[in-house]
């Protein structure tokens, strides 16, 4: 069963004491595709152009590079050097559960209506997604990643209204940075806002997310299975809500502050924990503004664990 929230927008703070006040109703099962959740709602991509497939590094640049809006389907292996530029109004989805972009990333840099779904991300020699440079509106789904150097999704430089929803992440460290520097508040405060939903993280070490300035950022119905450092970080003026997630085998599931920067706030709610500790809270989130589902933290591991990463969509 689903639990949902018939939510409206909700004014001012939400505290971890008024946390637990908030009613659940059940709902019908999840949905694992369609159009986007979260703060990404409304991202289209290339909309209704017709699709063109690649199956080549200069096909694919090509068409992610171009002015005009596009749908391109990956196709087999693509091996990119580099962090390669997206530009506005794309959607990439790979075709099957096969398709894979190994030895470089994708820079979605002051990029807008960005779709990335349905790819393998393998051997990257920096990030696998790097969105920054004020890109919004970008949706990352039901992709897999594994084996790279730095991060798999990192989110900077007052990039906002963002969905990452449904991926698997495996064999990695530096899972997903939120805000790159803690000196950079000028530029990310007032941005930075992600919804993180519906990801599985098998046995990945840490940034699940690690949260700078971004406030709400709202973490919700994840599984965390054998994560070896620590789940989600609040840090430096962020506020991170981390709802109906379940944490297994997962020492550290959340907590304040990490490394040299200063504790963040972070409310906890309605989270399932099996072999775990209880994590770390406190502090206010402001409200989260759109109305979203949620699934019964008990059910998430299984919700996930069968709907996440590759060839899952449809």
């Amino acid at each position: 069963m689903r639990r949902s929230f018939a939510r409206r927008s909700l004014p001012g703070l939400l505290t971890v004491a008024a946390a637990a006040a908030l009613t659940v109703a059940t709902a019908g099962p999840a949905s694992a595709a369609g159009t986007p959740t979260g703060f990404a709602a409304g991202t289209t991509g290339g909309g209704s152009t017709p699709a063109v497939t690649v199956t080549t590094a200069s096909a694919l640049i090509s068409a992610m590079q171009s002015s005009s809006p596009a749908v391109i389907r990956v196709s087999g292996t693509i091996s990119i050097s580099g962090m390669q530029d997206v530009k506005s109004n794309k959607t990439l989805i790979g075709v099957g559960s096969g398709a894979t972009i190994t030895g470089g990333g994708l820079d979605v840099d002051s990029a807008t209506n960005v779709i990335i779904q349905n790819l393998n991300f393998r051997n990257w020699a920096d990030d696998a997604i790097n969105v920054t440079d004020a890109s919004t509106k970008i949706w990352i789904d039901h992709n897999t990643f594994s084996d790279g150097y730095d991060g798999a999704v990192d989110i900077k430089r007052a990039s906002d209204y963002v969905t990452v929803s449904w991926n698997k992440f495996t064999s990695h460290d530096k899972t997903m940075l939120l805000g790159h520097s803690d000196g950079n508040g000028s530029q990310d405060r007032g941005h930075l806002r992600v919804s993180y939903h519906h990801n599985y993280f098998d046995g990945t070490g840490q940034r699940h997310p690690r949260v700078r300035f971004g406030n709400p950022v709202h973490v919700y119905n994840n599984y965390y299975g054998g994560v070896t450092d620590y789940g989600v970080a609040s840090t430096v003026e962020a506020g991170v809500l981390v709802e109906g997630n379940y944490f297994e085998n997962t020492e550290d599931p959340f907590h304040r502050g990490e490394g040299s920067s200063p504790g963040g706030s972070l409310v906890a709610k309605n989270n399932h924990f099996v072999n775990s500790g209880s994590g770390d809270q406190g502090g206010s989130v402001n409200a989260v503004p759109y109305s979203y589902s949620l699934d019964q933290a008990s059910s998430v591991k299984s919700i996930v664990q069968g709907g996440a990463g590759t060839g899952k969509v449809g």
